[in-house]
């Protein structure tokens, strides 16, 4: 079946209230997806942002099982009763509706949500109690590290005391006596989320929006899963990694990229039938409709650097667990919604462990235009079992990247579309024509491209920490108008996608 969607993340929703969440806006971009024909609604991971390097990324999370807290909609806390108007209207959540400040988020919000959690009780409410009970397998951990990160100063989990960094019964027992109104304040916001999220899920759902979520392969260090289940990681017997996941020197990055994310210990998840992996994926598939794994090349081979260096040049390729992996999820799981992340540069191995499990891989527009002329990523190439994107989350806007090519490219682009004489504010159009017109049974757009928005737009910049304005970008209020779903409408009908 031919289809298509649109990638949005929630956080660059337009709100009231400094980013994006599961607000009005959320359910009103599901009527506009209905109103464009649309069928899917990609968004990025849905974990609380980490700070590691300042640069929040959804790709860093405190919890590969958590719910963000900063899209819990406080407009819905106050129609509950435990908020009132005057209260947000009051916090500083920025004043650039462009622009997230993750500086002021991680502040206001925080104090607003516990004014809430104060007036919060959990007297005869079954739905929270069940929420509890069957989350349990993560959230009283999650909680747990939670209090604990706050009781000290915010400090990495490794950085803690000995008898908390490696969960010694007594010490544990103990915090979560001292600690209990801190677990239970991250028990309530997890809730909220939950609760929010599968009403916004469930009205996508009744009005055929199914949700493409995304998983990170790797979790992050200062994480709630790796402090919880460090036999799970390649630890030393003192909790430190004995190497971290990155890629090599390439085109792009002369001395590697280090990412610093913990590697699995892929024996002991052998050993386990991959218990965590199935419980994750499991959770996932609640979660969203279909899932995107990320990085997927690292299940068949993953980049090993050895823990404290900066550049990747002593790194090496390790063979991941493959089809195992897949066998066992599916034995578990049955047939699994996904989609696999295979960009860059894929070994034959790889694309056997792609065909062997019979994932649709990604292809990308913006990839195609290349000094070869012979991308893979040409559209005349393209298999049906795949999906088809202008461009992803780490790639620039299309206008801003046909501005960018070189005068080669640029010329090959108008050779292969025919579109010389296109005005350069239009050029977007026949990009996303070419990605609808293709034989991708799926194709996802990111609004941004549909908008023909620059670099102003941009989700990510690999690599770039802090001093980018990474993860930041939001919609105005009033970008999606009748006329540009109408549009989509006409070119989804056009190709087959309704």
């Amino acid at each position: 079946m031919r289809e298509s969607g649109i990638l949005l993340p929630i956080s660059a929703l337009p709100s009231k209230y400094g980013i994006g969440c599961i607000s009005k806006e959320a359910y009103d971009f599901v009527d506009q997806l209905i109103a464009a024909g649309q069928k899917k609604w990609q968004i990025l991971p849905l974990g609380p942002n980490g700070h590691e390097k300042g640069c929040d990324s959804p790709y860093q999370s405190y919890s590969t099982f958590a719910g963000n807290p900063y899209f819990v909609n406080l407009e819905a806390l106050i129609e509950w009763g435990l908020l009132k108007p005057e209260e947000c209207d009051a916090v500083d959540f920025g004043d650039n509706e462009n622009l997230i400040d993750y500086d002021k988020l991680d502040k206001e919000r925080d104090i607003i949500l516990r004014l809430a959690f104060s007036r919060f009780s959990t007297d005869w409410n079954d739905e929270y109690a069940w929420f509890v009970q069957n989350n349990g397998f993560w959230l009283e951990d999650y909680c747990l590290y939670m209090a604990l990160k706050k009781e000290s100063g915010g400090l990495a989990w490794t950085e803690w005391e000995e008898k908390y960094r490696d969960r010694h019964l007594g010490a544990l027992q103990e915090a979560r006596e001292a600690l209990d109104e801190e677990i239970r304040y991250h028990r309530f916001v997890q809730y909220m989320f939950w609760k929010e999220w599968n009403g916004l899920k469930h009205y996508a759902n009744e009005n055929g929006i199914q949700i493409i979520g995304d998983i990170p392969i790797y979790v992050a260090f200062d994480s709630a899963d790796a402090w919880s289940r460090p036999m799970l990681f390649q630890f030393t017997e003192n909790n430190e990694p004995t190497a971290v996941s990155g890629c090599p020197p390439d085109g792009f990055s002369p001395t590697g990229q280090v990412w610093n994310n913990p590697l699995y210990n892929w024996e002991y998840h052998l050993q386990t039938g991959f218990a965590w992996w199935a419980e994750r994926m499991a959770h996932n598939l609640r979660l969203y409709d279909v899932v995107r794994i990320d990085h997927f090349r690292g299940l068949d081979e993953y980049f090993s650097i050895p823990y404290g260096d900066t550049d990747a040049f002593r790194g090496h390729w390790e063979k991941g667990p493959g089809m195992a992996l897949f066998h066992a999820l599916e034995e578990k799981l049955g047939r699994m919604n996904l989609i696999a992340e295979d960009l860059g540069y894929l070994t034959e191995s790889v694309k056997e462990l792609l065909r062997e499990t019979g994932y649709p891989g990604m292809k990308v527009i913006e990839f195609a235009f290349d000094g070869s002329e012979d991308s893979v990523y040409l559209p005349h190439k393209y298999e049906h079992n795949c999906v088809v994107y202008t461009g992803t989350h780490d790639n620039d806007t299309l206008q801003s990247w046909y501005l960018s090519l070189n005068d080669h490219d640029r010329e090959f682009t108008q050779r292969y579309l025919n579109n010389a004489a296109t005005p350069l504010a239009e050029k977007h159009w026949d990009f996303v024509r070419l990605a609808m017109a293709s034989v991708a049974d799926l194709c996802v757009i990111p609004i941004q491209d549909y908008l023909g928005l620059g670099n102003e737009a941009r989700i990510n910049v690999p690599g770039v920490g802090k001093e980018g304005s990474n993860w930041k970008w939001r919609l105005s209020r009033g970008m999606i108008t009748e006329k540009l779903t109408g549009d989509i409408w006409q070119m989804t009908k056009l190709y087959g996608r309704l």
